[in-house]
């Protein structure tokens, strides 16, 4: 941090060192590129925000999903007005990632969710991001946060206690008066499922497919039917060598939120999620462990 060669900073280790990195970063003057989710907890990510606003360097927290071709057109169709008054979100993820057959990972800070591991904070905060994107923030939630496998068997023996979640299911109350569903399970044995319902008034936004590709279709309640969604045509104005599969649309999202970030550093608004953005999805899944504990509906506040 006292090299003064370097003028930003990008924050990718496991979740519970994000808050130290980045507050000796943007204390060293750096601009601060941070992934998601942006701290172990929602007072960790308070203090972030008040560093970053303090600093006045840009700051940004990784939700570059935002930016994959399907989602950009998504978001677009939304800002036109195809929903109208927004009645229902849902969203539905499956994976097979922990399921006893598979091999542990190897990142085990993963199993432990008091260094940020679990997939409702590694996977399905991206669809808590969009939402709020999508259709504002949530007043309330209700959720069940759990694993189903408290304790896996090592191939080379031992024990690894999981403490982390695998399967999460949230019902928010969103302050625009429509209800969001989320899950995400990835103890389902085979699985790879991707499902996305938005409904309004006016119109609706289906989606279905793999965690690879999802097929997305629209249409609104006074036409025909759905037709096929197309995926938005924006291209990074330098694009490289992209790779294939997952990593390449995470990279092309990657490169595209970059370019919308670049006007920051000259003192310009830019979309790009802010260190706010992040304390937004971690005081959702902050209230999710409450109510899972017992509390009932919980007031989200950031």
């Amino acid at each position: 941090m006292r090299r003064d060669d370097l003028d930003v900073v990008s924050v990718a280790t496991p979740t519970g060192l994000h808050r130290e990195i980045a507050l000796a970063a943007l204390d060293a003057g750096k601009a601060v590129l941070c992934e998601k989710p942006l701290a172990g907890d929602p007072a960790e990510a308070r203090e972030m925000v008040k560093a970053a606003a303090a600093s006045g360097r840009p700051t940004g927290c990784c939700f570059e999903n935002r930016w994959s071709a399907d989602w950009l057109a998504i978001e677009e169709t939304v800002r036109d007005g195809l929903l109208g008054r927004p009645y229902l979100a849902r969203v539905s993820r499956s994976a097979s990632y922990w399921h006893p057959s598979r091999r542990p990972l190897q990142s085990a800070w993963m199993y432990d969710r008091a260094q940020g591991g679990g997939y409702l904070a590694g996977m399905l905060v991206h669809d808590l991001d969009y939402l709020c994107t999508l259709l504002g923030p949530p007043e309330a939630v209700c959720a069940e946060v759990h694993s189903s496998e408290p304790v896996r068997i090592l191939p080379e023996g031992g024990e690894l206690h999981v403490t982390a979640d695998d399967t999460s299911a949230l019902l928010m109350r969103m302050a625009s008066g429509a209800l969001a569903v989320l899950s995400v399970s990835t103890v389902g044995a085979h699985t790879d499922h991707v499902r996305i319902e938005l409904l309004g008034a006016d119109g609706t936004v289906v989606g279905d497919g793999t965690l690879r590709e999802t097929r997305y279709a629209a249409g609104r309640a006074d036409g025909d039917g759905l037709a096929p969604l197309d995926p938005s045509p924006r291209e990074p104005v330098a694009p490289g060598e992209l790779p294939g599969g997952l990593a390449g649309v995470a990279s092309r999202a990657m490169a595209l939120m970059l370019e919308d970030w670049a006007p920051a550093f000259d003192g310009a608004d830019t979309p790009v999620p802010t260190f706010a953005d992040g304390l937004l999805s971690l005081a959702i899944i902050d209230a999710a462990h409450r109510s899972a504990a017992g509390a009932g509906w919980v007031a989200v506040t950031p």
